[in-house]
């Protein structure tokens, strides 16, 4: 972690959520790649375009069980007059030396199989008797007339055009070709196509580890019982899944009290684990902020540029925030303020884009577009603070959810979208245009 961004002086300077947002992805930079086997790559990023070595599929072969035959042999076939075959064998999937096929001969395929030599098209079965010689000459006797050597014959009832029912080589992916772009996430689909062009390790940048603790004496961990002045800690965990949604291993650790020395205690424990430590509560001016307590001069033994600056930033909800380094690698530490709301805007604004930096992808953000806002009323919003309010979008509209209060849970679960109301503005009318942050 490095700074190249030169920080706006003075502790009373007001950050704008830009100046804050570029101050972080100026400093946290995308992890050391690694070789990973392929399940264990699983969520990471690709670090290297990764080209194709043999073609898929690598050779001509079957999309159905049937029988391999000439063309000129079924031309003409019918239900009436059906073109009468030699079978001269099977073809299995996995067959090293599949038979020939010569004139007026067949071979039974499976699906995946080679195609046999001399072959040039796939009749499935159903378009056959199966190989069980219907009509005139059946059974035991369709197999007593067959030419020495062949295994019977098969009734074709409709003719086949070349290459039909046949998976070409290099239909899917041809040697040389790339496969996979560098940065591309890694999921199912694309380990399917590692593997299947032989691929059994890959190089990337590891998912971040991402520690996740709250603060506050008041907290209890949900599940137990509420005492007078408690309540439950929601942020850890929201948070938590808010790390793993944006692709990284998340811990969480348990609600730490009101004690500057626990917290500090706490965290250079968790250091061990961790890529980026993020906290909630404790940031603002009040008597019990531990988190600003703990860490605002934490930095002063470590090497030159450790240490966590506790900022306010012109934006609403999350006007206090903390960010910089702790421990003896620099780990990056954001510090989020402890209402609910104002925890989650935080995170997705800030936290999010520095995880998928981590992870070395080059777009970061969530997607915003513009969209008609529909509501009763006009929204008002603090001249000079840059507000996001909770919407639920749709069709190119976004309705409010809830009000402005940074400790509305409720409103939080059921907005899938930040309505974004710029510094400028302290009100927006119904209909006007409005920037949306779309959440997922």
């Amino acid at each position: 972690m490095s700074s190249a961004v030169t920080r706006p002086a003075g502790p009373d300077h007001l950050w704008s959520v830009d100046e804050h947002l570029e101050d972080i992805l100026s400093t946290v930079r995308p992890l050391e790649p690694i070789e990973l086997h392929l399940l264990d790559a699983q969520g990471c990023v690709l670090v290297d375009d990764v080209m194709v070595p043999v073609s898929l599929p690598p050779f001509d072969n079957s999309s159905m069980d049937g029988y391999a035959v000439r063309v000129a042999d079924v031309e003409g076939a019918s239900e009436e007059f059906p073109a009468v075959l030699d079978v001269v064998g099977d073809v299995a999937a996995g067959a090293a030396d599949p038979v020939r096929v010569g004139p007026g001969q067949a071979a039974r395929i499976m699906t995946g199989a080679p195609l046999p030599p001399g072959a040039e098209a796939v009749v499935p079965v159903e378009w056959t008797d199966g190989g069980l010689g219907e009509g005139p000459v059946s059974g035991m006797r369709a197999r007593s007339l067959a030419p020495e050597g062949a295994e019977g014959q098969v009734r074709v009832h409709r003719p086949a055009e070349a290459r039909a029912h046949v998976r070409a080589k290099g239909s899917d992916v041809k040697a040389g070709e790339r496969a996979l772009e560098a940065g591309t996430i890694l999921g199912p689909p694309q380990i399917a196509l590692l593997a299947a062009i032989g691929r059994g390790t890959v190089r990337v940048r590891p998912r971040p580890r991402v520690v996740v603790m709250s603060t506050g004496s008041e907290l209890v961990q949900p599940g137990e019982d509420l005492a007078a002045g408690q309540i439950y800690d929601s942020n850890s965990f929201a948070l938590t899944a808010a790390a793993r949604d944006a692709g990284a291993i998340a811990y969480r650790v348990g609600a730490v009290a009101d004690d500057a020395d626990t917290l500090r205690s706490t965290i250079e424990d968790q250091l061990v684990r961790a890529d980026l430590l993020v906290t909630t509560g404790g940031v603002s001016v009040g008597a019990y902020d531990v988190v600003k307590e703990a860490l605002s001069h934490v930095g002063d033994e470590d090497e030159a540029g450790a240490g966590v600056e506790f900022r306010k930033l012109a934006m609403q909800p999350g006007k206090p925030q903390g960010f910089g380094s702790i421990g003896p690698d620099h780990t990056p530490l954001l510090a989020l303020p402890g209402n609910p709301v104002s925890s989650y805007v935080s995170f997705e604004l800030f936290v999010r884009p520095a995880i998928r930096a981590l992870m070395g992808l080059a777009d970061l953000h969530r997607p915003r577009t513009r969209a008609t806002l529909k509501a009763d009323e006009a929204l008002r919003s603090p001249k000079g603070r840059r507000q996001f309010l909770r919407g639920a979008y749709a069709d190119g509209e976004v309705t409010p959810v809830g009000g402005v209060g940074s400790h509305l849970i409720a409103a939080l679960a059921h907005a899938d979208a930040l309505i974004v109301v710029p510094e400028d503005a302290d009100r927006v009318e119904p209909g006007d245009e409005v920037e949306v942050v779309l959440l997922g």
